[in-house]
């Protein structure tokens, strides 16, 4: 029962997903003539130059790339794609049928400002559940695996390619446009992926290691480990402490560090991710080894 809720969850993200991606294209890319990488991208050529509908396009494109993809890489691929590869063009061609597919603002900075926060808040949220969007990202994992080139060396080969190509039918102004709109959803998509994941790692080095040690412990009620470290002048052998906490817990361990040693040296790092007990896993508390 929890895993067919858990699937059901992932399906509805995914959804989500390529309908705010689609939410972008709709409202922001095509009203306002601007260009984008990827199959949309390659359907705005073709549909710029022969009038092919955008939905129907990447509809078949998708079909084709998601075939090959079941094939080569496999029926696990096949599943975790399957949803976004039809999923993606029936919405997008819903939503081009709707009123605000004439643009929601004719102001171009604002079209691309949105167009670019949409499609990579739509891709991340896709992304996160472990799903792909399908279509041209289907092409960098066919080679990868063929000939072991870099996924993320032909996505950007490929992104390139299909903005050069629509060169040809769009002016200086909408290829620089087209540009910023890449590298806004590129940006957009990298925060959407570490959404949550960020954390502060801390190494403190004091005489009093013992006792910040017991607070990290009881008060902040985190995980705490003891690396054995010799100071660089004096040779003394003593513990450091490290710990993981979350970004706005820093002020507070900093207070309660500074309260128990006053000259104690701290080590602040962000970090991208955090797994295990306590962040991935759920936490147990062993209250009488606490206590002791």
């Amino acid at each position: 029962m929890q895993n067919n809720l858990f699937q059901l969850r992932k399906v509805i993200m995914v959804i989500l997903g390529n309908a705010v991606y689609a939410f972008g294209v709709a409202g922001f890319v095509v009203p306002n003539g601007l260009i984008t990488g990827g199959s949309t991208g390659l359907a705005l050529f073709f549909h710029y130059q022969f009038n092919i509908s955008i939905g129907l396009f990447v509809g078949i494109f998708n079909i084709i790339m998601f075939v090959l993809g079941a094939w080569i890489l496999g029926r696990a691929f096949a599943l975790t794609t399957l949803v976004s590869t039809f999923c993606y063009p029936i919405i997008l061609s819903l939503f081009q049928q709707l009123p605000f597919s004439k643009g929601l603002t004719n102001n171009p900075i604002l079209a691309i400002i949105y167009a670019g926060g949409l499609i990579g808040l739509g891709i991340g949220i896709v992304l996160r559940e472990g799903s792909s969007t399908g279509g041209m990202d289907i092409p960098p994992l066919l080679l990868n695996k063929k000939f072991g080139l870099s996924i993320s060396g032909m996505l950007y080969l490929f992104d390139s390619g299909i903005l050069l190509l629509q060169m040809f039918i769009s002016t200086s102004e909408q290829v620089l446009y087209g540009i910023l709109v890449v590298l806004i959803y590129t940006m957009v998509l990298d925060k959407v992926l570490m959404a949550g994941k960020m954390q502060t790692q801390v190494k403190i080095v004091s005489d009093k290691y013992e006792q910040i040690n017991e607070m990290i412990l009881k008060t902040m009620d985190r995980g705490s480990t003891l690396i054995k470290a010799q100071t660089g002048c004096l040779r003394k052998d003593q513990f450091m402490v490290l710990t993981v906490i979350s970004n706005r817990e820093l002020p507070k361990l900093n207070t309660l560090i500074k309260e128990i040693d006053s000259n104690a040296f701290m080590m602040i790092d962000q970090i991208n991710e955090v797994r295990g007990r306590g962040f991935t896993i759920e936490k147990h508390h062993k209250k009488e080894e606490l206590l002791r």
